[in-house]
């Protein structure tokens, strides 16, 4: 039952997108270590992926890739990059400043130079990828290696200094954020909280307050917060209060945690019945801070590893049953398929609908 509602709120089943935005929107955020695995997490969303159209509203700027919320990059939605990197940013910088002075020896003067210089070479909607920002910056005498500087630009997304820009190529490329966003009126902290819950409950119920404390990167306290100011409540702030008629959440009981359920969600959805080829790091199983409702517990080390890599996996029936990989060839692709237990079967109809709609994604 869990799963059956997942699918369908993650777009899924009956995916209800035609945009890339409308659907990163909808997700909040959708998790991009491996920037071509979170194309393809977007393109399984929409009613008729295709890998030009997600390319398209990245270049345009409508889709972002950005570190946010955790430590970590995300895709987020241009009118929604502002107030998330107010919400999170400030916890954001703080470990990757930490990570910056204990292991990658930068010194406040450093990390001055560093900043200031990479506003100068990328003004003026100069989109440079990360080796380039490396070579202009040792033109201009600083010494900084590719970890230092690596840190560096996750910091400058984490302070809404920088974001992605257009690609050059199949590389990636940093950009002022200011010259690449139009700006949006600003959030109350109350208001982000309240979307930022409403954005992942609407998303990934059912899903726990542990869930959402995980995927946000928020303290327990502000998660509860921003549950309560999406259901509406009265919280006090001081000597005001906010108040937000909004969504829904009811509570579905469980042995071991209750589940929050948003309004939105299908009450008695289909079983599912089709297979997925999910990309590495998808949100179907790495926004969870507990995985075993989709991924049995002794499979856990197939589809992600204990220092936080997570494995493209196929879904059957809402479960997480197998890997896949994929060997690309021009015009062409070739996905080799595998299953956790010899009792798991894949439907090959259902598997050869989910490899011809990748291959569609990828051509079309």
């Amino acid at each position: 039952m869990i799963t059956d509602i997942r699918t369908v709120n993650h777009q899924l089943e009956k995916p209800k997108f035609k945009n890339p935005k409308d659907v990163v929107t909808w997700m909040g955020a959708i998790q991009g270590q491996d920037y071509n695995m979170a194309k393809w997490a977007v393109g399984i969303r929409l009613k008729n992926g295709r890998l030009s159209d997600v390319e398209e509203a990245l270049r345009k700027g409508e889709i972002l890739r950005t570190h946010v919320m955790r430590p970590t990059w995300h895709l987020v939605a241009a009118e929604d990059i502002r107030w998330m990197q107010k919400l999170t940013g400030t916890r954001v910088k703080a470990i990757v400043e930490s990570y910056s002075a204990n292991y990658f020896e930068i010194s406040p003067e450093l990390h001055k130079q560093c900043y200031d210089l990479l506003g100068k070479i990328l003004e003026g909607n100069n989109g440079l990828t990360k080796q380039e920002i490396l070579e202009k910056m040792n033109q201009e005498g600083l010494t900084i290696d590719t970890h230092q500087l690596g840190h560096q630009l996750a910091y400058g997304e984490a302070d809404a200094f920088i974001c992605s820009g257009v690609d050059k190529g199949k590389k990636a490329t940093y950009a002022l954020l200011d010259e690449r966003v139009p700006f949006t009126p600003e959030l109350t902290k109350e208001e982000a909280l309240a979307r930022l819950a409403r954005n992942y409950f609407q998303s990934h119920s059912p899903a726990s307050l542990a869930d959402f404390v995980w995927w946000s990167g928020l303290p327990i306290t502000e998660a509860r917060q921003g549950i309560a100011l999406m259901e509406g409540e009265i919280i006090a702030n001081g000597l005001t209060a906010y108040k937000r008629v909004a969504d829904k959440l009811t509570i579905e009981k469980q042995p071991e945690q209750n589940l929050y359920v948003h309004s939105s969600c299908p009450v008695k959805p289909a079983k599912s019945k089709s297979i997925h080829l999910l990309p590495s790091f998808d949100e179907y199983l790495i926004s969870y801070k507990d995985r075993t409702a989709a991924l049995q517990l002794d499979h856990h080390p197939k589809a992600f590893t204990n220092n936080g890599i997570f494995y493209p996996v196929i879904v059957s029936n809402g479960k997480v049953i197998g890997n896949w990989k994929r060997t690309l060839k021009k015009n062409t692709v070739k996905v080799e398929t595998s299953v956790f237990e010899p009792s798991y079967v894949l439907d090959e109809a259902n598997l050869q609908k989910a490899i011809s709609r990748y291959e569609k994604f990828l051509f079309e």
